[in-house]
């Protein structure tokens, strides 16, 4: 009988660290995307302004 005590004890306290668990993660896959987000648009920038360098570079060749 005691068995089935502590067994139903133990049931909540798993199903609160899984719980807990899965939370942690979705915050840490959440966090990893916020930083590709950032990687992503950082990049697209580096672009831009090679684009703009470019640009002005041809211009310039232009007018000298």
């Amino acid at each position: 009988m005691s068995t089935n005590f502590t067994r139903g004890l133990e049931l909540p306290y798993l199903y609160h660290e899984l719980v807990s668990d899965r939370i942690q993660t979705l915050h840490r896959e959440a966090e990893e995307q916020r930083l590709i987000s950032r990687i992503r648009r950082v990049r697209q920038a580096e672009r831009g302004v090679r684009r703009a360098n470019e640009r002005l570079s041809r211009a310039l060749s232009r007018e000298v």
